[in-house]
């Protein structure tokens, strides 16, 4: 690598550097206001000139030492050292701030900007520039802004929920928008609203009943869905086609279309007002997508095992047990998930139709919380019972669930 770069690549690292500074400085900035309860403002235009000088360097030093981190750390200290030229604290904190978050903001927001710069440019000639580079480049900062972007709009949300779910009447009253924790409080008393919800509020019997209905819909919709798939990925008959194709047509229909004809007919039936209603109603709104999304993995499977299993003396539905579902363990687990998330997260239905707070699931609980007489972290407290379980979940099944569903996607 050269150390005579064209003012492309001069003037690119500096692009880069400034926007990953600004990025930086502008979360730590947000946590130490809405986490430290500091007062600080953001400096952007130091910000700017900082990062800039910090990809400068990076890029300069590389290529003179060819060492990544003599190059990176000589790209964090003159940030830094920039950073510290403009007047005030640093991280635009106010004067008696926390020395922690002003210094070691500055030190952690100036690290990540070196990683987001030697990550744009890793592997790439830095002489001259040509189409492939720029583009490359810029992928790479689309996605690593993406990330950070969708990191923060899902965590940050999540976050306030765990941390008002902590607090008591008193500390939200007295200062709302203070988003730190209080560990000295002990585990306790930190947690009782979640006792109390679970023991006061009913939710412990809540999340007994969303257990029961989300296992059963999940249990009732594979067991329509298995044989139905896999008629119409196997089998040959009149219709066949028009069936595939014509699936997901129930999803071009509102639930809120669907809700109200089924709550005057589940009224004359008597089934409003029961689980049973719940266990006909949601197996019916999520087979058409376990029906989509297994037919499409069934037919990429290898016929010639299947016929060969015939061939072998077994029945088409052993053909099924023996063959065909030990090989779509994948597409199972996919779908098993989606229709247990679907079903543990509904709340239209469940609202429309259950009035009896024992069989209330836990969406339809938490709407019980929301009201005026209940303080506000009970309301959160109930919010992280019904996310933190689903969440663990698909964390866990992650794998299978994007292996099934993009199982199928070529071939059939």
């Amino acid at each position: 690598m050269g150390a005579a770069f064209s003012p492309a690549v001069l003037l690119a690292s500096a692009i880069i550097g400034a926007l990953a500074a600004v990025l930086g400085v502008s979360v730590w900035s947000l946590l130490a206001t809405m986490v430290g309860g500091q007062d600080a403002t953001l400096p952007l235009g130091t910000a700017l000139l900082a990062g800039a000088l910090q990809a400068v360097v990076f890029v300069q030093v590389e290529a003179a030492t060819r060492r990544v981190g003599v190059a990176y750390a000589a790209g964090v200290a003159l940030g830094c050292v920039a950073f510290l030229l403009h007047p005030g604290p640093p991280i635009g904190l106010a004067d008696g701030a926390a020395a922690g978050w002003g210094y070691g903001g500055m030190v952690a927001s100036f690290a990540i900007t070196g990683l987001m710069v030697r990550g744009a440019f890793d592997g790439l000639n830095l002489v001259e520039f040509h189409r492939v580079e720029i583009e490359t480049i810029i992928i790479r900062l689309l996605r690593g802004f993406g990330i950070a972007f969708f990191t923060l709009s899902v965590a940050f949300p999540f976050y306030v929920m765990v941390v008002t779910s902590l607090k008591n009447q008193a500390e939200l009253i007295a200062n709302p928008l203070d988003l730190g924790i209080d560990f000295t409080r002990g585990f306790l008393t930190l947690t009782s609203s979640y006792w109390q919800v679970l023991t006061e509020f009913n939710f412990a019997r809540y999340i007994g009943v969303s257990t029961l209905v989300s296992v059963s819909t999940m249990m009732i919709t594979l067991a329509l869905a298995i044989p139905g798939a896999y008629a119409v990925a196997r089998l040959r008959f009149p219709g066949r086609i028009v069936l595939s194709q014509s699936i997901l047509l129930i999803y071009l229909f509102p639930a809120i279309v669907l809700v109200l004809p089924l709550y005057a007919v589940f009224s004359q039936l008597g089934l409003r007002n029961s689980l049973i209603g719940l266990l006909i109603v949601y197996p019916a709104t999520t087979l058409p997508v376990a029906l989509y999304m297994l037919q499409g993995y069934f037919r990429g499977l290898p016929a010639e095992l299947e016929e060969a299993g015939i061939i072998d003396g077994c029945s088409r539905w052993g053909v099924i047990m023996r063959i065909t579902l030990p090989l779509s363990l994948p597409a199972l687990a996919s779908v098993g998930l989606y229709v247990f998330m679907i079903a543990w997260n509904e709340f239209l239905f469940a609202f429309m139709f259950l009035d009896d707070p024992r069989i209330f699931t836990l969406s339809r609980g938490v709407v019980s919380l929301n009201s005026s007489e209940v303080p506000r972290q009970y309301l959160m407290a109930g919010a992280v019972i019904v996310t933190v379980p689903i969440m663990a979940l698909f964390l866990w099944f992650e794998r299978y669930l994007v292996t099934g569903l993009t199982a199928g996607g070529v071939k059939g």
